[in-house]
């Protein structure tokens, strides 16, 4: 869904959240229903991107709202085509949908999956391998990045990425409907298709 629309990166994830399910109220109580984050401009070309909690970011026409769903609930979202959506005080409004079905690639990446509290990158693996074995998943490699901090009204969540290499073809469709750990309407959990794992372990700026 593209749309143009002013970007607030402090409440973007929570409002984003609230607004869409306001027009699709099944998105709050559908298990598999997730909304993937969206990502403005980096820095570049003697442009900074701007990091305060309060700076906004402009989003082009070409910028992609993108819901990950059941193939059942396709049609009751296309239903929001066209509407606006107030996100933080700032209008986004919806253009045309278009559907893709999930990728048979065997590497998968979430930018965000919810971490505990004060576990490390060893723990917060150990959790992961541990949440997808009991999905029936055996992991042959896996690595995560950084921490990210979600801040809610009630809580703020710890993040990190993680990378999952060498799954099987089932395996991968499977985590990419399921996703791991809590947080779906704010972007967690929701894997993507990667090329490879040798890009990702590069560090970022």
């Amino acid at each position: 869904m593209t749309r143009s629309a002013m970007w607030c990166p402090t409440t973007s994830s929570i409002c984003r959240s609230r607004s869409a399910a306001a027009h699709c109220p099944w998105l709050v109580q559908e298990p598999r229903a997730g909304i993937h984050l969206i990502h403005g401009a980096e820095s570049g070309n003697g442009w900074i991107r701007p990091q305060g909690p309060d700076d906004v970011l402009y989003l082009s026409r070409r910028t992609r709202l993108t819901l990950r769903l059941p193939v059942g609930q396709v049609a009751a979202a296309r239903g929001i085509e066209g509407h606006t959506l107030d996100i933080g005080g700032h209008t986004l409004t919806l253009g045309a949908t278009c559907v893709r079905r999930l990728s048979a690639l065997t590497t998968l990446f979430a930018r965000h999956v919810v971490a505990d509290q004060g576990d490390d990158e060893a723990a917060f693996l150990e959790r992961a391998a541990q949440l997808l074995g009991e999905r029936g998943i055996r992991v042959k490699k896996m690595m995560s990045g950084r921490c990210h901090i979600i801040r809610l009204p009630q809580a703020t969540l710890v993040t990190r990425s993680l990378m999952i290499d060498g799954l099987q073809v089932a395996e991968s469709v499977r985590l990419q409907q399921e996703g791991v750990g809590p947080g779906r309407l704010l972007g967690c959990g929701l894997f993507l298709p990667h090329k490879g794992i040798d890009p990702v372990s590069q560090p970022s700026n």
